[in-house]
């Protein structure tokens, strides 16, 4: 799956994606989009990109971008 059909999914969808061929790397907070305080959730791998869950399961990020921590 390319993250091009994930968007396309609804979010019912993306939570079975998620559930069965995602894998958790972590928690993760996520910058709001007003720029205020921080959402809380999980990030996982998906196929070829990343996904951030939020804790209430009402927010899904698909991104390419590598959001696990380096060190």
């Amino acid at each position: 799956m390319t993250i091009e059909h994930f968007k396309t999914l609804t979010l019912a969808e993306k939570l079975l994606e998620i559930k069965y061929h995602g894998t958790l790397l972590g928690n993760y907070e996520r910058i709001s989009a007003d720029g205020g305080k921080k959402q809380p959730g999980d990030i996982f791998a998906l196929h070829s990109f990343w996904v951030f869950l939020s804790d209430d399961e009402k927010t899904v990020v698909p991104t390419r971008r590598d959001l696990t921590p380096t060190t």
